[in-house]
C-alpha cells in the first residue's frame, strides 16, 4: 500500500542545482560560519546579534539584494534570511561581507522547518515572503506556501502588532492569499480597501521586478497585523 502525503507537507520549493560564481564560492568557503546559522543549534538571537531589537524573518530571499538593502537602511532591525538555493546565500554573505553588513543571519534550509523549531513563538516584529514561486499551473497550487497550515504558524510566531508582508507579481496568487489570511482570526489587512496595499518604502524594488513594472506587469503587496 502506497503511503498517503500530508498535503500540508508538501515543500513549496525545488532546489536547484545553479552553480555559484567564484565570489559566491568564496563565500560560501570563508564567511559561513560568520554569518550562517546551524538548522540543527537553538540560538538565543539576542545574543546572536548582541542586542535586544526587533527581528523580522525573510522567506526565500532569492540573491539576497533586497535583504542586504533592507538590512543597510534599517540597522536598529535584526534579520534572519531563509533560503535553500545556496549560490543565493553565498550572494548574500558576499553582499554582507563587502558592505559591512552585521544585522542579518541565514539559514540554508527549509523555511518551514526553521519557523517551527528554530523561532520561538510571539517573537518576530515581521515576517516577509517577496516573489514566492506562484506554481501557477492548476495541478501545483497544492505546493504554494501560503496555505492556511502556514498562516497559523506565522501568526503564532509574531508579536502583538508584528505583521507578515507578501508581495507577488503573479495577480492570481494576490488573490489566492487574501481571503486565506483573512480567514486567520489572529490577522487583519493593513489595506485600507481590504485588498491590497501600497508598496512600502521599506520594500526595494529588484531588477527583475523594474523591468516587469516596465513592462507594463502589476506588483501586488499584501500585508497582514498580528492584532490577537
Amino acid at each position: 500500500m502506497s503511503q498517503r502525503i500530508d498535503p500540508e507537507r508538501i515543500r513549496s520549493f525545488i532546489r536547484r542545482q545553479g552553480r555559484a560564481t567564484a565570489g559566491q564560492q568564496h563565500a560560501l568557503d570563508n564567511y559561513w560560519e560568520k554569518y550562517c546559522l546551524d538548522p540543527t543549534t537553538d540560538y538565543d538571537f539576542q545574543h546572536v546579534f548582541g542586542r535586544n531589537a526587533p527581528l523580522i524573518v525573510e522567506i526565500g530571499f532569492g540573491n539576497g539584494d533586497s535583504l542586504a538593502h533592507m538590512a543597510a537602511s534599517h540597522p536598529h532591525i535584526d534579520y534572519i534570511g531563509i533560503e535553500v538555493h545556496r549560490p543565493g546565500v553565498g550572494h548574500l554573505m558576499l553582499l554582507l561581507e563587502q558592505q559591512g553588513i552585521s544585522n542579518v543571519r541565514i539559514y540554508h534550509h527549509d523555511a518551514i522547518d526553521i519557523l517551527e523549531q528554530k523561532i520561538a513563538d510571539h517573537s518576530l516584529a515581521g515576517i516577509h515572503l517577496f516573489f514566492p514561486d506562484p506554481w501557477h499551473k492548476t495541478k501545483h497550487h497544492k505546493r504554494r506556501i501560503v496555505r492556511p497550515s502556514f498562516v497559523k504558524l506565522i501568526s503564532r510566531k509574531l508579536e502583538s502588532s508584528g505583521y507578515f508582508h507578501a508581495a507577488t507579481d503573479w495577480q492570481h496568487y494576490a488573490k489566492w492569499m487574501l481571503p486565506i489570511l483573512a480567514a486567520e482570526p489572529g490577522l487583519q489587512n493593513t489595506s485600507a480597501s481590504g485588498d491590497y496595499c501600497p508598496r512600502p518604502d521599506y520594500r526595494p524594488t529588484t531588477k527583475f521586478e523594474k523591468r516587469g513594472l516596465r513592462l507594463g506587469h502589476g506588483v501586488w503587496d499584501i500585508i497582514f497585523k498580528k492584532i490577537k
